[in-house]
């Protein structure tokens, strides 16, 4: 996996992903210089190149003056992130059907700062966590346990049985400023298109709503999700 941009190749350093090399410009400054200190005392192998030749390797030009090559990235498994639960319950974020790679990335770095427990995805009609997604992210997919599964409704019902009460983000469901969202819960946000399955959402216990005060009448997921993400960490706190 090629990783581009100083963000994403530095959070990637800070784990203990498998890094082949570090491709970076020339005479160092500033951020990069940081990153060049990082990678030596991991012995990660950084080739000094001309600006062109990354220009060259880079799929649009965004290395920002870096480019890391890494194994491909490793899912988990649910019970990963189940095993992560704190004293005040789990916290999942569940995509349903969401296939752009930007708000996949922005959902995984929304999860991470949102310290929640791990990301599911399905295997199929979804984006995977590929290297515009790691960059997307700003590196945050290094950090959040990401899991793909076959079935997102066998997963639900893993949840259920594990103690999870399961909210699906739709847009005529309860305001979700009068849910509880504290214990094992788990968000389910849909694409932008088709939103929570129809089986799916059947299968979650709640489903909620953020009020809409303007003239659009629905929000970015990724977007929605950052809403429903820090409102179950206000209530949570």
């Amino acid at each position: 996996m090629k990783i581009e941009g100083r963000n994403a190749v530095s959070e990637l350093i800070a784990t203990s992903a498998n890094i082949e090399k570090i491709m970076m410009e020339k005479d160092p400054q500033g951020s990069l210089k940081a990153i060049f200190a990082e990678a030596r005392k991991r012995n990660i192998r950084v080739q000094f190149v001309d600006r062109k030749v990354l220009d060259r390797y880079s799929d649009d030009k965004r290395h920002q003056g870096v480019i890391a090559y890494a194994a491909d990235y490793e899912y988990c498994s649910v019970d990963d992130i189940l095993s992560r639960r704190g004293e005040d319950g789990g916290f999942i974020i569940i995509c349903d059907g969401i296939e752009d790679v930007h708000n996949l990335g922005s959902i995984i770095r929304v999860a991470e700062c949102a310290g929640a427990d791990g990301v599911i995805i399905p295997t199929n009609n979804s984006a995977s966590v590929t290297e515009a997604v790691v960059r997307i992210s700003a590196g945050a997919a290094n950090h959040v346990k990401v899991a793909k599964v076959n079935s997102l409704n066998k997963t639900i019902d893993i949840l259920k049985e594990a103690g999870f009460w399961l909210y699906a983000l739709e847009a005529d469901g309860t305001d979700i400023y009068e849910a509880d969202l504290k214990g094992n819960i788990a968000l389910v946000i849909g694409g932008e298109d088709s939103g929570v399955k129809r089986l799916t959402r059947e299968k979650c216990d709640f489903t909620l709503s953020i009020p809409l005060k303007g003239k659009v009448n629905s929000l970015n997921a990724s977007v929605a999700l950052g809403i429903a993400a820090y409102e179950a960490v206000r209530k949570r706190r």
